[in-house]
């Protein structure tokens, strides 16, 4: 069985990290670099870097920020936002990313991960999706969660898998920031229909909440922010924790 994996998030926006609940109200919570650096040492098994205003201003992702992560880090990061075509990718795995994050761009244009499968190889490719529960389904959201789409959660995953897709980011906006836990029941339908792995996001308060995410909603790895920003649960506790709770995951 292969090892559970635990990724911090850092959100950043006018080069900080900031945190939010439901994709609003942020604050500060330092600086990306040195947070990332400090995670590694943790134990973090991976890093996510999104660039949350990228989409949304029209910007390209933060290269020069790329490239100092990329000196201080020895596990594999993830970068996102903003990323639109082919070029983008090539420039931010050239400045030192492992895999690329795509989200609003692969909404408007799936054939963008045809291509980045193509040239760079599925493992590179993580598609997010930002969707919200609106009592009947799960709809997809453009922007950092600004504008409903016509794509429901189930259909767009099994599609972006069907592209060439290597991982499925899945952030539930009902639960983003509010630390009730994750979306298990949805995960659960994501991690049974598709064959590659699915990264659960939004939700995390308690270490419960990364067992029920493993345990319960079938999830590969658990993406979390604040939890980690504000040092409300140190990362090698949690690990501790997930082994004695029988989840398999790397010391």
């Amino acid at each position: 069985m292969l090892a559970k994996r635990i990724i911090p998030c850092l959100d950043v926006k006018d080069g900080m990290t900031v945190k939010g609940v439901n994709f609003v109200n942020l604050r500060i919570a330092g600086d990306p670099v040195e947070l990332g650096a400090e995670y590694s040492r943790q134990g973090a098994d991976e890093l996510v870097f999104l660039d949350i205003t990228a989409s949304h201003e029209g910007r390209k992702t933060f290269t020069e920020m790329v490239t100092k992560v990329a000196a201080t880090l020895n596990i594999p990061f993830t970068v996102g936002g903003g990323i639109n075509e082919l070029s983008d990718v090539e420039r931010l795995l050239n400045a030192g990313a492992d895999k690329i994050s795509v989200n609003s761009a692969a909404l408007r244009h799936p054939e963008l991960i045809d291509e980045i499968a193509s040239n760079f190889g599925s493992q590179v490719c993580v598609v997010a999706i930002d969707a919200r529960f609106d009592g009947s389904e799960w709809i997809c959201y453009l922007n950092g969660g600004r504008i409903p789409t016509e794509q429901k959660l189930f259909d767009w995953a099994k599609e972006a898998e069907q592209r060439g897709a290597g991982e499925i980011l899945f952030t539930s906006m009902n639960h983003d920031g509010i630390k009730t836990g994750y979306a298990n029941d949805a995960l659960a339908v994501l991690a049974d229909t598709l064959g590659i792995p699915v990264i659960a996001s939004g939700g995390a308060g308690k270490m419960e909440h990364f067992r029920d995410a493993f345990v319960v909603g079938k999830a590969d790895a658990a993406l979390a922010a604040s939890v980690f920003h504000f040092n409300e649960i140190p990362i090698k506790d949690l690990k501790d924790y997930l082994r004695q709770q029988g989840v398999e995951v790397r010391l």
